[in-house]
């Protein structure tokens, strides 16, 4: 699950041309938190999803959904 948020987060943030310094502004949060999420190495908080979708503009199942249904 990680992972697959990790991926999500990276693919919304890229094809909204938004950079990682650029969310952190968005989100409230740091550089360094924003950057291990963006490469899975963080366990985030539900608050934390719900701040950067916001950020992005998503909802925070966008952020947690695969392909796969469940």
């Amino acid at each position: 699950m990680r992972k697959l948020f990790a991926d999500n987060l990276r693919k919304a943030r890229q094809a909204g041309g938004i950079s990682q310094e650029r969310l952190t502004e968005l989100a409230g949060l740091r550089r360094t938190y924003i950057g291990s999420e963006d490469r899975g190495e963080r366990n985030i908080s539900i608050d934390n999803i719900e701040r950067i979708a916001t950020a992005l503009g998503l909802k925070p199942v966008d952020l947690l959904g695969g392909d796969k249904e469940c």
